[in-house]
């Protein structure tokens, strides 16, 4: 066994650890968690994935379509379900399969800022996440938010250092697919278009690049907003600003400092069922809803309220970013797959676990290069932005989380090169 393993190239190798520590402990999980994968916390994705399968309508209901949520994770479920059916095991191991990739991703990243050491540190960190073990398994769209997002850092990366306007075009690309699974990311574009042009000369060279960088995610999303002003009657990535108006009200802050989530806020009187109420309720009342005029609506009361009452918008600022980077949960009615941890691990292990990654990632942001050392500062900032205009809680964070990891092993490995050097001359004149 020792000649063969000495025989394994130790890429291979590193990449053979990182994927059975991203898959062990989530197969584990999943079959504890079997029976509730599709029983239970499963969101409106899975919906929109059995009717698109069974009708080919995206919505709903059959020949209601529907643009009220991203399509992203939506359209993952129903290019499962379609060939395979719907079961706990096809959903639960092609997540693994993507936490896998997701990890291996990472591996990646490190490899390339540092060494393979520095790769398998951070994908071990990042993949070991207690939350992410247990959320992976469940219906959750954030399993696809990860992967985009190492996916982005790696190109945002090759494009820095390549200064490559195909990359750039792909970098665009990837974001756009992030959007699409994720609308909070509209703006991601903007941020690292700046970041793909830095060392790009002459001018109009790093010009084409953050162009390419906005075209490319332009391009990703277009068809789907086409899409939807065509079917729907609004050219928009979802229609859903209703969940914006939950998380922008003047009720909402009781709400979750009272350890509620942004569904617990009480509906406006008098409105009219939006098209998931709608849906439950008959086929014509959800052929009735006008998802557009409702678009506007809670889009125009969002804007009301930021500018008849911006104190409590700054307060709500800030108990957002609370909530987004609190090591503690924050949320006590969540479900437990949704927090991912028993509950005793959620308060315990989970916690202490953020903590050490923040104590870490603090003293790695110091190790690290500083072209990735910026490329984290600018999409954790985005984070905390779009948590500030939207909402926080640890399912918006935890996606990212690799950024700390990636961070973090940069520290570690000095910690352990500290220790190291303490040891020997203990070891030395022990052996005298």
């Amino acid at each position: 066994m020792g000649g063969i393993a000495q025989r394994i190239p130790r890429s291979t190798l590193a990449a053979i650890v990182v994927s059975a520590a991203a898959a062990l402990p989530r197969l584990a999980a999943l079959a504890i968690e079997r029976e509730d994968v599709l029983q239970e916390y499963v969101e409106k994705s899975d919906t929109f994935a059995r009717t698109l399968v069974a009708s080919g309508t995206f919505g709903f209901l059959p020949d209601v379509p529907s643009a009220y949520t991203q399509p992203l994770y939506a359209w993952f479920l129903a290019a499962l379900y379609w060939p395979l059916d719907r079961s706990w095991v096809v959903v639960g191991l092609a997540q693994i399969a993507v936490a896998v990739a997701s990890a291996l991703l990472v591996l990646m990243i490190g490899r390339r800022l540092a060494s393979l050491r520095t790769g398998v540190i951070a994908a071990l960190v990042a993949t070991l996440h207690p939350y992410l073990v247990w959320h992976d398994v469940h219906v959750n769209r954030e399993i696809l938010d990860g992967l985009l997002a190492a996916a982005i850092v790696l190109l945002a990366l090759l494009v820095y250092e390549r200064r490559s306007l195909l990359l750039a075009l792909a970098l665009g690309a990837v974001i756009g697919l992030a959007v699409l699974s994720n609308a909070r990311l509209l703006l991601l574009p903007l941020v690292l278009a700046p970041y793909a042009a830095w060392r790009i000369r002459p001018g109009r060279r790093a010009i084409a690049s953050a162009l390419l960088v906005v075209v490319g995610a332009a391009a990703v999303t277009a068809p789907w907003v086409v899409r939807n002003d065509v079917v729907i009657g609004c050219a928009t990535i979802t229609t859903d600003t209703r969940a914006l108006w939950k998380a922008n009200n003047p009720a909402t802050y009781d709400v979750l400092a009272g350890g509620g989530w942004i569904d617990d806020v009480p509906d406006l009187p008098g409105v009219p069922p939006w098209p998931e109420k709608a849906a439950g309720i008959s086929v014509a009342a959800a052929k009735a809803v006008d998802e557009c005029a409702q678009a506007t609506f809670y889009r125009d009361e969002v804007i009301d309220f930021w500018r008849d009452e911006p104190g409590e918008k700054a307060r709500l600022a800030v108990q957002a970013v609370g909530m987004l980077w609190s090591p503690f949960l924050t949320v006590s009615a969540d479900d437990p797959a949704q927090q991912g941890l028993s509950d005793f691990l959620q308060r315990t292990v989970e916690p202490a676990f953020v903590m050490v990654l923040y104590a870490f990632a603090l003293w790695g942001a110091f190790l690290a290069p500083r072209r990735f050392a910026a490329l984290a500062g600018l999409l954790l900032g985005y984070n905390t932005l779009a948590a500030m205009v939207f909402a926080g809680t640890v399912r918006y964070r935890a996606p990212w989380d690799f950024v700390l990891a990636l961070l973090a092993a940069f520290a570690l490995e000095r910690a352990w090169g500290l220790l190291r050097k303490r040891r020997a001359p203990a070891a030395a004149s022990a052996s005298r």
